[in-house]
C-alpha cells in the first residue's frame, strides 16, 4: 500500500516508517526536518512539512491509501494543540482526496479505566498523578483528537499505547478494544501495530489497546527517560 506516515521524525514513527517499508510499502515520511531523518530506502519518500499547515498537509496526503499519524509532543504546563489541530488538517485532506483508512496514536489513560489488575497506589495515586497534572494538557489535547477522529466519516482507528520504552525488536504483543494489564508498550510492537492495522481492516471505528508482555522495564526506568523527552 501506499501509506503516509505523519510525525515520522519521533521514535515511533520512525519504528513504522521502517517497518513499514520493510514490508513492502511505499512511504511517505513527513516530518518538520526532513534534513534529520536517519533512514533512507527506494520505497521512501522523506516530506518536510507541519501539520499546522494545512496546505502541506494535504500535498503530504494526495494519492495515499492510508494515513498513520504518531504525532506526539512531551508533556508541557503550556496548551497542546498539536494532536486537534494536526488531526483536523489530515482528516479534511484525507476527506478531499479520498483517503480513506486512519490510524493514529493516543494513550492508554484515555480509556478511563484501571490497567485490570493494578495495584492501589498505581490507580489512585501514580496514574491519576501523571495523567492530571504531568500531562494534563497533552491528554486533554489527545482526547480533542479523538473525538474529531471519531466525528469524521473515515475508517478510523485509535491506538492507546501504555507508557513508552525502546526494544530492539516486535514482540508477541496483545491487542484488544478494552484496557489490557500491564503498564507498557514498546515502541517497536506500537510501530508493527500502526502499520498492520492501517494496511488492514481490523477495529475500525475503535479504540485499541496494545500492550508489551515482555522485557518489560521499570516504572521508575520508564518515567526518568520518557516523562520529559521527545514524544511519541
Amino acid at each position: 500500500m501506499k501509506l503516509t506516515i505523519f510525525g515520522a521524525n519521533g521514535p515511533t514513527g520512525r519504528q513504522a516508517t521502517e517497518q513499514a517499508v520493510a514490508e513492502g510499502h511505499a512511504v511517505t515520511a513527513v516530518t518538520r526536518h526532513p534534513e534529520q531523518f536517519p533512514l533512507s530506502h527506494p520505497r521512501l519518500q522523506v516530506l518536510g512539512a507541519d501539520v499546522f499547515d494545512a496546505g502541506a498537509v494535504e500535498r503530504a496526503v494526495a494519492g495515499q491509501e492510508a494515513v498513520i499519524s504518531a504525532l506526539g509532543v512531551p508533556y508541557s504546563r503550556n496548551p497542546v494543540t498539536v494532536y486537534s489541530e494536526g488531526i483536523t488538517h489530515i482528516t479534511q485532506a484525507m476527506t478531499k482526496h479520498g483517503v480513506r483508512r486512519l490510524v493514529c496514536v493516543s494513550s492508554t489513560v484515555l480509556f478511563g479505566v484501571a490497567a485490570p489488575g493494578e495495584t492501589f497506589f498505581f490507580r489512585k495515586v501514580l496514574e491519576p498523578f501523571i495523567a492530571r497534572t504531568m500531562g494534563r494538557t497533552v491528554y486533554d489535547d489527545m482526547r480533542r483528537m479523538e473525538e474529531i477522529a471519531r466525528e469524521t466519516d473515515r475508517a478510523w482507528t485509535v491506538i492507546r499505547p501504555a507508557g513508552l520504552f525502546d526494544t530492539a525488536a516486535v514482540s508477541d504483543y496483545q491487542v484488544a478494544t478494552s484496557r489490557l494489564p500491564g503498564r507498557f508498550t514498546s515502541r517497536a510492537d506500537l510501530g508493527n501495530a500502526l502499520v498492520r492495522t492501517a494496511t488492514g481492516n481490523r477495529h475500525v471505528r475503535a479504540f485499541v489497546d496494545v500492550r508489551t508482555t515482555e522485557g518489560i522495564p521499570s516504572f521508575l526506568d520508564v518515567i526518568r527517560k520518557e516523562a520529559f523527552g521527545s514524544g511519541k
